[in-house]
């Protein structure tokens, strides 16, 4: 028999369950039927880009309900006496917040996250559950508003602060090789959804012409589309269309160098600044970590790639851009000489077996970015106290040219759900002390086919982990 339930609250207000009410479920459904839906339930934990998900089952009017009182407080898991729904019955939690009820249903009528139904109008708070059917286990995150989550922060955040999702070679959304693929959805979909960080890897068409300024974008050697070149200002004016929409935000932007042929990265930094990122309203490229509101609507850059000598000088001596020319390749823990960036990119999974080996990178850098604290300076220090807290970038990407079960999608499908499971259950948490001294940050973690067939739920658990800070900013 399935253990009682536990119930992990990752909002900054405490939640109580009121109600338990355990619904019947039609014969029909029961025969064979639901044991085919529950098993689709516990898909989202095997396989990122699983099939559509099933019909809502819809109960019968016999139910039986049992009224409780468990209070669960921001950021603690409490073993419950619920007990699970047997095979014939769904079992729907009221639960409230300041005298505001919420409904849910589990097991969920679909293998992804599913929104509370607010049991009044105009409701101050909405949730979002994630039950993990395998662990009996709910988690529940405030939901955010997608494409402008970062209205809820104040100006003086420091932007490594902040649990950022990203996308690995975010534009690789088209027909193309199988290992140069990497997103399932494009960047205008990907920026609507949450996504905060692009991964651009770029080839300059024509470095040693002063008159072609396009910039290919590529994947390694590859060109990113089977059908033809994309170009890096096709995919800036998407990105300046969407933060003059939501002008909230910001998008944090690596760019390296890549390609064939034989262009320099000091090529590369001048046709950058003199044709691309030298507009201020449109950049942030000073050689350090913003504060929000100093990156608000704006792209903030992450240069991986060396410059040429004249922009050096740029910023007082300081160099241009924040600085990850220097990035260590293959690593499960690295910083860059800068300091301002603390990445994991172990990316050479050459056999299936080593995808673990990948989680457990990817789960310990987690963990790095969740014990730190930030420092919320004071409005008039933001002129003269630089954050000092890295970002945190954490891959959750590899890939095997030769191996079909080493491809981008077919890791994502084994190591996206499981980066959901450890947020939902383990993260900022540590045995025999339910709620860790950190902010409880994931830093930047960059995947691979998120939003494939709609399945956000990565993206929604990365930014739900904003809720400590948000909770530090706000006092409550």
């Amino acid at each position: 028999m399935s253990s009682p339930l536990i119930i992990r609250n990752l909002t900054s207000r405490p939640v109580e369950v009121k109600r338990c009410e355990y619904h019947s479920i039609a014969p029909s459904l029961s025969q064979g039927g639901f044991a085919n839906i529950t098993q689709n339930v516990t898909s989202l934990f095997r396989n990122a880009t699983s099939p559509a998900a099933p019909p809502v089952v819809e109960p019968t009017t016999s139910f039986v309900h049992e009224d409780v009182s468990i209070r669960i407080d921001p950021f603690k898991s409490l073993a419950t006496q619920i007990r699970p729904q047997s095979a014939n019955e769904t079992l729907h939690l009221i639960f409230d917040t300041e005298g505001e009820q919420h409904r849910l249903e589990t097991p969920t009528p679909t293998s992804n996250s599913t929104t509370l139904k607010p049991l009044t109008d105009n409701p101050r708070f909405n949730y979002t559950a994630v039950h993990l059917p395998e662990h009996s286990h709910l988690t529940l995150y405030s939901s955010a508003n997608l494409p402008s989550w970062m209205r809820f922060f104040k100006d003086d955040t420091p932007l490594s602060a902040l649990s950022i999702p990203g996308t690995h070679n975010s534009p690789t959304c088209h027909r193309a090789l199988p290992s140069v693929r990497c997103q399932a959805t494009s960047p205008p979909e990907q920026l609507d959804n949450g996504v905060r960080f692009f991964d651009i890897r770029v080839q300059p068409e024509a470095p040693l012409d002063p008159a072609n300024d396009r910039l290919i974008l590529v994947h390694g050697v590859f060109p990113i589309s089977l059908t033809g070149n994309k170009y890096l200002r096709d995919l800036l004016q998407e990105v300046y269309a969407f933060l003059d929409r939501n002008q909230s935000e910001t998008l944090i932007m690596s760019l390296k160098r890549e390609g064939t042929g034989t262009a320099t990265d000091a090529q590369l930094s001048r046709i950058l600044k003199d044709h691309y990122a030298g507009d201020p309203n449109r950049w942030f490229t000073a050689p350090r970590i913003p504060y929000l509101g100093e990156a608000r609507g704006k792209i903030v850059l992450i240069r991986r790639f060396g410059l040429e000598d004249a922009l050096k000088q740029e910023w007082g001596g300081a160099g241009w851009g924040i600085d990850a020319a220097n990035w260590a390749d293959n690593t499960p823990n690295a910083t860059c000489p800068s300091g301002d960036v603390c990445v994991q990119d172990f990316y050479e999974v050459l056999e299936t077996v080593n995808i673990d080996k990948k989680i457990q990178y990817s789960q310990e850098h987690l963990e790095r970015a969740a014990k730190c604290v930030c420092t919320l300076p004071a409005q008039d220090q933001l002129a003269t106290l630089p954050p000092k807290q890295p970002f945190f970038i954490n891959f959750l990407t590899a890939s095997n040219f030769w191996k079909v079960g080493c491809w981008p999608e077919k890791i994502a499908a084994k190591l996206n759900p499981a980066i959901v499971d450890f947020l939902c259950r383990k993260h900022n948490e540590s045995a025999g002390q339910p709620e860790a001294g950190g902010d409880g940050s994931t830093g930047v973690v960059v995947c691979d086919w998120v939003g494939h067939r709609g399945d956000w739920d990565l993206v929604r658990c990365i930014i739900g982990m904003n809720a400590k800070l948000e909770m530090r900013e706000h006092g409550l």
